[in-house]
């Protein structure tokens, strides 16, 4: 492969070995999370785990994990399990963590258990800001963004979606009655085996018409119209042409610098 630019062999051992410290250029932002997290105070703002125990295999310390955390805020990787991928082969988050790759469930677990503290974190990340001048408060952007929850499209229940089941019971009932009639007038042994299984349906269907009737009734007390049975605080709401149930984030972003202002989940 002659006229080509050409790679070093992968075989080749170099007598003085490059440090990762040099992967990772001054201005890079992982060198602005290592001393923002570095100057904070993690147990007075209240992350658990600051304190190690006596005794039990070693733990992560939190200042590692949060690094990690808001690593994925700035670079949109949300998935716990893309957090560890990345840990494992990404030089910035190598650099970060000091070569430590902690699995997705600590990961996960820290955001869950931690959730108050790394909110007042941001906030006073945003105080920062505001000290810096990094604000300008010219022109403010702010855009929302639709986050699916845990609550199944067909765990969420509104007037439309209630209307459209409660006729389709109807008519599944009806066909199998009609059924039921049909085999009153076949062979005695199979009608008989027949007509077991759509009683059974039929059952089944009556019994879900008198769950809905319950539903429907938490629906007309509730405000806006709407009761999700997963994630009662999820809603049904348009995102990209399609119907998710979920939250919709609301962000005011400084136009000048890029930076978060202020955020809100709503539903």
């Amino acid at each position: 492969m002659k006229r080509f630019v050409a790679g070093e062999s992968r075989s080749q051992a170099t007598l003085f070995p490059e440090l990762l410290d040099d992967f990772v250029i001054e201005d890079n932002p992982v060198r602005a999370i290592e001393a923002f997290v570095d100057a904070l105070d993690l147990k007075q703002l209240g992350f658990n785990g600051v304190d190690p125990h006596v005794t039990g295999r070693p733990a992560y310390h939190p200042a590692i994990l949060l690094k990690i955390y808001l690593y994925g805020y700035l670079n949109r990787i949300q998935s716990s399990r893309r957090l560890e991928r990345e840990a494992q082969r990404n030089v910035e988050l190598m650099w970060l963590t000091e070569r430590l790759a902690p699995d997705f469930k600590t990961i996960a677990d820290f955001r869950k258990n931690n959730g108050k503290a790394i909110q007042a974190t941001c906030r006073d990340f945003v105080m920062i800001c505001r000290r810096l001048g990094l604000f300008s408060y010219s022109v403010m952007a702010i855009d929302g963004s639709k986050l699916k929850a845990v609550n199944n499209r067909d765990r969420n229940f509104t007037l439309a979606k209630m209307k459209r089941r409660a006729e389709e019971i109807d008519k599944s009932i009806e066909r199998y009655l009609r059924q039921l009639d049909a085999m009153d007038q076949g062979a005695a042994a199979i009608t008989e085996m027949r007509t077991t299984g759509l009683k059974e349906k039929t059952a089944s269907l009556t019994e879900e018409v008198q769950q809905l009737q319950s539903i429907e009734i938490q629906r007309t007390e509730s405000p806006d119209q709407q009761v999700s049975l997963t994630d009662p605080d999820a809603r049904s709401m348009t995102a990209r042409g399609t119907g998710i149930v979920g939250y919709n984030v609301q962000t005011a972003v400084d136009s000048q610098h890029h930076l978060i202002v202020a955020h809100e989940v709503t539903n």
